[in-house]
């Protein structure tokens, strides 16, 4: 299991993150801490009484959005995805498989339908904060530095396009500048977040800056662009390693058949 945990800036200086007490932040962090690679807990009682915290600050990071409980005990950190990005040599799946499988993500937020939320009574029968209460309490925070919370339960964060084009820019200085913000691009970016977090996006990038490949120096003068990288296929070859540098790169048969391969993606 990877030993490296991130809390997003957007969620934890966040005014409903900041308003809750002091302990009940630090139960966060902590929990944060000691989740599994998928951000589940399947000892939380324990934990809270392991870092001296109480029931009710569990209570509170469930009603507020913070944490999914489930049936069996377990809880799942809600905005883990948009936090932390292990990479595969790193990664264990949650062995909260059943628990998983209940969950979808949405830039990097699990969430559930509201009939399938379970009370607060999962983890104390004799203090029950509904449905209803959940349902107004939770929280989309935006995924976006300086973007605040959508006012309604059910609205969407507002995707920063340019954030996105920023990063770019910033990350990846030996590729082709993008100035202009078109419709197309958009919505390939728009697209991307629907599978990949904005940490697999800027990691994205990071390889490509480090690609030999990518950045030109190749036999075809070819360089990658912010619109060849949004392409789903792609990102998805960028961030498996497909064109990482490796030594001996013009004997490696894998690499030539990705340069050869890349002619019909571009």
């Amino acid at each position: 299991m990877a030993e490296r945990r991130m809390f997003a800036k957007t969620v934890v200086n966040s005014d409903i993150f900041l308003d809750m007490p002091a302990a009940t932040r630090a139960l966060y962090f902590h929990l944060g801490m000691e989740a599994d690679d998928d951000g589940f807990l399947n000892n939380p009682k324990g934990l809270v009484r392991y870092f001296g915290a109480s029931q009710d600050d569990l209570k509170m990071l469930i009603s507020k959005g913070f944490v999914i409980p489930f049936e069996s005990g377990a809880i799942v950190i809600r905005h883990w995805k948009q936090s932390n990005y292990i990479q595969k040599d790193r990664y264990r799946p949650t062995k909260c498989t059943e628990e998983m499988n209940r969950l979808t993500v949405l830039n990097g937020v699990y969430s559930m339908d509201t009939e399938r939320i379970q009370s607060v009574s999962v983890m104390d029968t004799q203090d029950r904060i509904g449905k209803d209460r959940i349902g107004k309490d939770r929280i989309e925070i935006g995924e976006c530095e300086g973007e605040g919370a959508p006012s309604g339960a059910d609205a969407r964060p507002p995707i920063d396009y340019q954030g996105i084009v920023d990063d770019y820019n910033k990350t990846c200085t030996s590729l082709p500048k993008c100035t202009k913000l078109s419709d197309a691009r958009r919505k390939a970016i728009a697209a991307r977040l629907r599978s990949y977090t904005r940490e697999e996006i800027h990691r994205a990038f990071e390889l490509a800056q480090e690609s030999e490949f990518m950045t030109g120096r190749n036999d075809r003068d070819w360089t990658a662009s912010l619109d060849w990288i949004m392409k789903d296929t792609n990102m998805a070859k960028i961030l498996d390693g497909n064109y990482s540098n490796r030594k001996g790169r013009e004997n490696d048969a894998g690499n030539q058949f990705a340069e050869c391969f890349s002619k019909y993606t571009i």
